[in-house]
């Protein structure tokens, strides 16, 4: 029994690494080019984009540091004697959580750089405003990632003492929840964040209106990660655990982090292309920015109802 369960255990291990870092590397290597480019386009804004460059690869690698600092933790964690199969395969849950969010967070985070350079190239006299735009896009779009390392660390507590594969499944599920769940939000705010970057190049006389809907908007794109997040919680904390449930409770754990997964997937991405639309338009009709930030609120409010029926479901096969 001991040579599945280190298999599985190590396996984690490495798929933290391996999997953040590749999207991490990919999304540094088109950011890198995309600012290579812009100091091509415009050599006298050269100095911005560098500083700017560094900062936005700096923030794409919160997903590799997160994924190694959450190997750290497996590697010099205890394990439990008597049953470590039961907690290698809740290591799962862990795998789920960091990778899928770092793979697709890696990547996504570098599209609010790249347009934010090619804007610096355009108005290198709003430099400094287009690098604090980008700056706080990036940072608002590294929430997936934050919420799968606290969901990961609650996971591994819990691991240590589970002792029933009825009760891995639960950590299975809270850890597909937030992994799986958290890439339609992810990739919604990085589209969004990427229009607006874009924006600021076009008219930078938009600045206050697009920076009022970008606060508003991207916490819209957010809420199905805290859905997610919500769902996730209440797995590894509200549901009954150990070993008094059943396989079949078990199941229905899983199903309800799979609900909640998909259900958050088409509205991210839907808020996410809703609201860059919105801000696209702001950019070209600014005198049309009330009617258009209001009608775009609405409609990602709508969308939103799609992840609210999913959780619904999801917290009646948890509880019931």
């Amino acid at each position: 029994m001991s040579h599945p369960s280190e298999f599985i255990h190590y396996s984690t291990i490495a798929l933290a690494v391996g999997v953040t870092a590749l999207g991490v590397g990919l999304g540094q290597g088109v950011t890198s080019n995309a600012a290579l480019k812009a100091m091509s386009r415009q050599p006298e804004a050269r100095n911005d984009i560098l500083r700017a460059s560094i900062l936005g690869v700096a923030l794409i690698e919160t997903a590799a540091v997160i994924g190694i600092f959450m190997s750290i933790v497996l590697l010099i964690a205890s394990k439990p004697k008597p049953t470590p199969l039961y907690a290698d395969i809740s290591s799962i849950g862990i795998a789920l959580a960091i990778c899928t969010t770092g793979l697709v967070l890696g990547i996504a985070s570098s599209l609010p750089a790249q347009a934010a350079f090619e804007s610096m190239a355009r108005q290198p006299f709003w430099s400094r405003r287009i690098l604090s735009f980008m700056v706080m896009t990036q940072a608002l779009t590294q929430m997936p990632i934050i919420a799968g390392l606290v969901v990961a660390i609650f996971i591994r507590n819990q691991a240590l003492v589970t002792t029933s594969i009825a009760d891995c499944l639960r950590l299975v599920a809270s850890g597909l929840t937030i992994g799986i769940g958290s890439i339609g939000p992810a990739i919604g705010l990085a589209i969004f964040a990427k229009q607006a970057c874009a924006s600021m190049g076009i008219n930078p006389s938009v600045y206050k209106k697009i920076l009022s809907f970008t606060i508003i908007s991207q916490a819209i794109v957010e809420t199905p990660i805290i859905f997610a997040l919500v769902v996730s919680m209440t797995l590894l904390f509200v549901a009954p655990a150990g070993e008094q449930i059943s396989l079949l409770k078990g199941v229905a754990y899983l199903a309800a982090g799979i609900c909640t997964a998909l259900g958050t997937f088409g509205p991210g991405i839907s808020s996410g292309k809703t609201a860059a639309a919105a801000c696209k338009g702001i950019t070209y009709h600014p005198e049309q920015f009330e009617a258009l930030s209001r009608l775009s609120l609405f409609a990602q409010g709508l969308i939103e109802t799609c992840a609210i029926y999913a959780i619904i479901i999801s917290f009646m096969l948890i509880l019931f």
